[in-house]
């Protein structure tokens, strides 16, 4: 398959412009080769200014909510503008004199991923200064076909939700800057270039394409795919495993005994997933050098597997596992300083209502299925790959 960035380049239309990039060391192509460098070798095309998502343009800054600075590369005497910063969308001095801004991120499928919001940011700012918006085309590494999970609601918008869509989107992240721009009225001067070769039903491992961590917390494609429900738990107190060589596969806190735990999340027969008994340590970030039991969630059948209602049952089982030790996590995060990150995370109160509540699991995942419908309607006129 090829990628958009691919077929941007050769197709020449970059030639003559003065360019800026919204990249990270994931923004590769099938050769290892990064869009930076192959825009400042491409013949007649001016790179002037280079933007870096959550983490920075280089990912050197592993924990989430840590601001990076802006900074200038010095390889090729250009800025470097941080849309993690005093800024999460580019000012218009950054804008200043650029004829196109061209943006290559590697999604990985989730509504709470914020590159998908830093892509949204840019399109705000490029359509009011009138600069064209190119989204080179790449992979949802967990497939296009599931969707799945609740559905954010109206007065719980962030910067890790800004439409309403479900936890699992099974969208690519072209597919996402149409639906922002056309469905949800951006209304950017926006090109989006396809890929060739991918099909909807097509894991990561099935592009032949080479994986980068797309983030420092996301090592691994196994990560990606537990993602969408494991990362529910940055909305508690107790681990998710940052701080881990598996971080959102590693669930856990110190009040968990790890055997009991596990089997009883195996007794459910959840599909496609087997969870092991674990105790961890993190090194950084909640329960930092403390011992916790929990369990690694080990993926059997990715195409069975239903991520973010298996992220739910697992939580509703480090709940009752000690409800006296379980917490949710209080404000601020990720820029929003009143409302509770495990109800933006899931979109609205609900299911923080319903787990407090005792309702099964299952009972809260069968709530999300008219919604989840509504969402296949709304995303079918942009949906691009068969």
């Amino acid at each position: 398959m090829t990628l958009g960035s691919t077929l941007l380049l050769a197709s020449g239309r970059l030639r003559g412009l003065r360019v800026g990039i919204v990249a990270n060391p994931a923004s590769i192509d099938h050769e290892y080769r990064h869009i930076v460098d192959r825009l400042a070798d491409a013949h007649d095309v001016r790179l002037a200014a280079i933007f870096g998502p959550q983490h920075g343009f280089r990912s050197d800054v592993q924990d989430n909510m840590i601001e990076t600075p802006h900074g200038q590369d010095a390889t090729r005497r250009i800025p470097i503008y941080s849309l993690y910063s005093d800024t999460r969308e580019p000012a218009p001095e950054m804008l200043e004199g650029l004829d196109a801004l061209v943006i290559d991120l590697q999604d990985i499928g989730a509504r709470i991923y914020t590159y998908i919001y830093t892509m949204a940011n840019c399109l705000r700012a490029c359509q009011r200064h009138g600069i064209h918006v190119i989204i080179c085309d790449r992979p949802n590494p967990i497939g296009g076909i599931g969707v799945e999970g609740p559905t954010l609601e109206a007065g719980y918008e962030s910067f890790v939700g800004q439409f309403p869509i479900p936890m699992r989107h099974g969208m690519t992240i072209g597919e996402l800057a149409r639906c922002f721009n056309e469905h949800f009225a951006i209304g950017a001067d926006l090109e989006v270039v396809p890929m060739t070769g991918w099909q909807r039903g097509m894991y990561w491992d099935e592009t032949g394409l080479p994986w980068v961590m797309p983030s420092p917390n996301i090592p691994t494609l196994e990560s990606a795919v537990v993602y969408p429900g494991t990362v529910l738990f940055e909305g508690t107190l107790a681990s998710e495993g940052r701080g881990t060589t598996r971080p959102f596969e590693l669930i856990g806190a110190p009040w968990i005994e790890p055997e009991r735990f596990a089997a009883g999340l195996n007794q459910r027969a959840l599909p496609g997933v087997h969870f092991r008994p674990v105790v961890f340590e993190p090194t950084f970030q909640k329960h930092a050098r403390t011992t916790c039991g929990g369990c690694q969630v080990h993926v059997t059948d990715r195409r069975q597997f239903r991520p973010v209602a298996t992220g739910v049952a697992v939580l509703e089982a480090v709940r009752a596992a000690d409800p006296s030790s379980f917490a949710w996590r209080p404000p601020p995060y990720e820029y929003e300083a009143r409302l509770q990150p495990i109800d933006i995370l899931a979109g609205s109160p609900a299911l923080r209502e319903a787990i407090d509540r005792g309702v099964p699991a299952a009972d809260i995942a069968a709530g999300w299925a008219e919604a989840s419908d509504a969402f296949q309607s709304l995303r079918t006129p942009f949906l691009h790959y068969t």
